[in-house]
């Protein structure tokens, strides 16, 4: 199996161009989304979805907003007119423990030679279960035929040795490609300068294991300069499948005490049948 490969994105050096979501859905061939207008900055795509495998978000502070993050001082003094902008793109995570993998009943969800989580359209039935299982929101069916769609990590460029379209075309190599230990490598060394710099939000969310337990970790980790709530990534992912021994260890103990509940109403009963 080869090394596992990934995606580190710096949001730090994110400017919100929407080239890599120009290029994924140039190389994979995905539909528009249409001309809609979400009022929501310059964000016209609105979220992941079965034709969005890639979304850069924009979060816009006020100075008072930025000011109350964990980065207020860097905030103040990098506004412009009392505003800034976080800027993400966003992306499947590819985790180390998927929950649309473990959810997939008919194995139409696999984990590639290169680690990455990948769909065959051939295989999936349309269930859904992958869907509800994701704990980012990432998987999403298409109204046309109902079958799950997400990013692939461009299987077939990496199968001819290419670079995936959105890392090939990012102009400030805010999305950064390659083996996912040396991008863990390079993000800590990249954490370790911003923080010299006096950017005290910035912070790696979902590089390991370690810092993500719930996931196992994520093969598309990335450096933020604020909360991960701040954009609308879940603090504490968990897929659901992990929760599974614990919610049959509570089922079992539930029925542990209702039947020895049971058995001492039946005791007591027969006691007071025998006076």
């Amino acid at each position: 199996m080869a090394a596992a490969k990934g995606f580190f994105t710096d949001t730090s050096l994110c400017i919100g161009c929407k080239a890599c979501e120009v290029a994924c859905k140039q190389w994979n061939q995905l539909p528009a989304d249409g001309l809609h207008f979400t009022g929501n900055s310059y964000d016209n795509t609105g979220h992941l979805g079965a034709s969005t495998w890639r979304h850069v978000a924009f979060v816009e502070q006020t100075l008072s907003e930025a000011l109350g993050s964990s980065d207020g001082q860097s905030a103040a003094n990098g506004s412009t007119f009392g505003m800034r902008w976080l800027m993400e793109s966003d992306v499947c995570k590819h985790c180390q423990r998927a929950g649309c993998l473990e959810a997939c009943p008919t194995g139409a969800i696999v984990r590639t030679e290169f680690d990455s989580v990948y769909v065959q359209p051939d295989v999936c039935n349309g269930c859904g279960y992958c869907v509800a299982a994701c704990p980012f929101g990432v998987i999403d069916r298409r109204d046309d035929d109902g079958r799950a769609w997400k990013c692939t990590l461009c299987y077939d460029r990496l199968s001819d040795g290419l670079t995936p379209a959105c890392a090939k075309h990012c102009p400030t190599e805010s999305i950064q490609f390659g083996d996912v230990e040396e991008l863990r490598i390079r993000a800590q060394r990249r954490l370790e300068e911003l923080q010299a710099r006096g950017v005290r939000g910035a912070q790696l969310y979902g590089e390991d294991a370690r810092s993500q337990p719930g996931t196992g970790g994520l093969n598309a980790f990335f450096l933020l300069l604020d909360r991960p709530e701040v954009y609308n990534l879940p603090p504490d992912p968990v897929v659901p499948t992990a929760k599974g021994r614990e919610s049959w260890t509570f089922a079992g103990l539930a029925a542990a005490g209702m039947f020895f509940t049971a058995m001492a109403g039946a005791l007591l009963a027969r006691g007071r049948s025998v006076r």
